[in-house]
């Protein structure tokens, strides 16, 4: 397997534009067990930062708080094979913690899906029982059918 590479900015772009289109998730967390845990969540980003809703009492909460080493894997719609675009990142999660940034993430949620207001208690920036996570990617493996069948490029993130 090559050595990867700083991510460089022709495929910065490559993931940002994917995470705009892209509206859902896979998150891997790992379950005290030592078995991996994956579900699918809604997200948004600020820059290649991710953020998610998750229940405060869910498996997801449980895994992060023992262990808060995860990966995820998006990937755009496609028609056929040769369309196939997408990222599998490992990264660190962190709940978010401060008020300004848990606006901020919320105005992103309330912007891309707007139907969520329908759970947010009046005056209310947040859904009850619910919570945000960060996560910050460290490795971005970018999947790219376009440039060939099974084309893959690994790279390293240093800030996000």
């Amino acid at each position: 397997m090559p050595e990867p590479q700083a991510l460089d900015p022709t495929r910065r772009q490559f993931v940002l534009d994917l995470l705009t289109t892209t509206h859902d998730l896979t998150l891997a967390t790992l379950r005290p067990d030592g078995y991996p845990h994956a579900t699918v969540v809604s997200f948004v980003h600020d820059g290649l930062t991710l953020y998610a809703g998750i229940g405060i009492d869910s498996q997801k909460s449980h895994n992060i708080r023992h262990c808060n080493r995860v990966s995820a894997t998006i990937t755009a719609p496609y028609a056929n094979w040769r369309e196939i675009r997408g990222v599998s990142l490992a990264g660190s999660a962190a709940f978010v913690d401060n008020a300004t940034e848990n606006a901020h993430v919320a105005d992103l949620m309330l912007y891309r899906f707007p139907e969520a207001r329908q759970f947010l208690h009046a005056g209310s920036a947040m859904w009850p029982g619910a919570l945000f996570v960060r996560i910050a990617p460290r490795v971005i493996s970018v999947l790219d059918y376009t440039c060939g069948f099974g084309h893959t490029e690994l790279f390293t993130v240093n800030s996000a």
